[in-house]
């Protein structure tokens, strides 16, 4: 089991969802969050003051999946963020302990689907 997180632009999310679900995987988690890498931020002006902005909007995306599921998620989420561009994201994938459904006491590879 492994669990896959990947920060990409909010604007890319619906084809990066798109993506997943071609590849069979339905299953995420997605929450608002900010940070910053390459990008460095930006300046922009408020009332005459200059400020830098160095945390950017992005989009954390989980997926737990099995063994199998692995290439074919990280392939998917590639496809629907690049643009070629810096500030595209980055994928972690990290090994997965154990996962219960909570509903049906499952664990394993079970719970996950």
């Amino acid at each position: 089991m492994k669990l896959i997180v990947a920060y990409i632009q909010p604007h890319k999310l619906n084809s990066v969802k798109q993506e997943l679900f071609k590849a069979d995987v339905v299953k995420m988690s997605v929450t608002n969050a900010l940070g910053c890498g390459q990008q460095m931020g930006y300046h922009e002006s408020y009332r005459g003051v200059d400020i830098e902005v160095n945390l950017l909007k992005k989009v954390r995306i989980e997926i737990a999946v099995n063994k199998e599921f692995v290439k074919p998620t990280v392939d998917a989420i590639i496809s629907g963020a690049r643009s070629g561009n810096i500030g595209d994201g980055k994928i972690f994938v990290t090994n997965l302990e154990d996962c219960i459904r909570i509903r049906s006491g499952e664990t394993g590879n079970e719970a996950i689907g």
